[in-house]
């Protein structure tokens, strides 16, 4: 009798010494960023973290480091160490990650997208990979077009208005198609001259480098147009050391950063297209773990619209909504 109860009790004790083991696995979420260093993706994961908190979970970020080979073995490692119930990613690559998601959802885990769809349509926010949990993004094709038509609306009457285009990085799937769409919207109009396109890599430093050098050999800027808040905190610096008067000229950003809002709000930019970063990765912990939990879950989230104001942000919307701050600093 002594020897059942032993038993029993030991088993007892096993029992409960691995139900905390599976707990804490199932409550963990790993949040892949393009880059932890980026401003962008450290909003997405505070919204991650802070929702997955709300909801009994816990949250981890893993650092892509803008190398889409890099951040494909850091989602093969992660489940092959079985220690997260769910993913979330901010794609490097669009298509080549696929390959990745799929390993993922063979193994029954719940992964969400953000920011970008995942596959070779970046026009659309429809599954293009069978199985994946949500997509949490703004289609780039889209907002590209909105903000390329406000330029041609700030060039009307202007012969030429003279355009200069900073972009993240030609390497990346998502930006040659803002790039594309920009020049194909811009270049239906013949007052409308691009006089160069620069490479910002959404870092400060590098685009103000990159609009130094451009500024050497274009002038009578009119306007920037960009896809990235932090290429304009560059190119303001190298503009008025060109000896331009900021606010004179239209520029036009992305991302809805704090400084982007402070800078429309002063009249030294004018517009940003909010991609409203913590309230995607909230968006995106949500479904991932409804998804965990078996609860029902939005499989397409469209940012353009999700978010808690116009997606174009300028003065005016500004002025409607003169409590709103951005979801990130730059």
């Amino acid at each position: 009798m002594l020897r059942t109860i032993k038993s029993l009790a030991l088993g007892a004790g096993l029992a409960m010494a691995l139900v905390p083991v599976a707990d804490a696995q199932s409550k963990k979420i790993a949040y892949f960023a393009a880059s932890s260093q980026n401003g962008f993706n450290q909003a997405t994961y505070a919204g991650v973290e802070e929702r997955a908190k709300e909801l009994g979970y816990e949250a981890a970020i893993f650092d892509g480091k803008f190398d889409p080979a890099h951040q494909y073995s850091q989602i093969e490692d992660a489940l092959a160490g079985g220690n997260y119930a769910g993913f979330i990613v901010a794609p490097n690559d669009t298509v080549g990650i696929a390959g990745a998601f799929e390993q993922v959802i063979a193994a029954d885990t719940p992964i969400a997208t953000v920011l970008f769809p995942v596959g070779p349509d970046l026009t659309t926010l429809e599954p293009q990979v069978e199985g994946i949990t949500a997509t949490v993004a703004s289609p780039p094709v889209d907002g590209a077009t909105v903000q390329a038509n406000a330029v041609v609306s700030e060039c009307e009457g202007r012969d030429p208005c003279n355009v200069i285009i900073l972009i993240g990085a030609k390497i990346f799937p998502f930006d040659n198609l803002r790039l594309e769409t920009f020049e194909k919207v811009l270049g239906e109009h013949e007052n409308i001259k691009v006089l160069a396109v620069g490479e910002g890599w959404y870092d400060p430093d590098k685009s103000l480098t990159a609009m130094t050098d451009i500024l050497q050999s274009a002038s009578d800027v009119h306007v920037v147009l960009s896809n990235a808040d932090q290429h304009l905190v560059g190119a303001e610096i190298a503009l008025e050391a060109a000896g331009y008067t900021v606010s004179d000229l239209y520029l036009s950003g992305g991302g809805a950063a704090s400084i982007a809002i402070d800078a429309i709000r002063e009249g030294r930019w004018d517009a940003t297209l909010a991609y409203f970063p913590k309230t995607m990765g909230a968006l995106a912990a949500e479904q991932v773990i409804n998804a965990i939990e078996g609860k029902p879950v939005k499989q397409v989230i469209n940012m353009d619209t999700a978010g808690p104001l116009d997606a174009m942000i300028d003065a005016a919307v500004l002025d409607a909504n003169p409590d709103f701050k951005g979801e990130w600093a730059q």
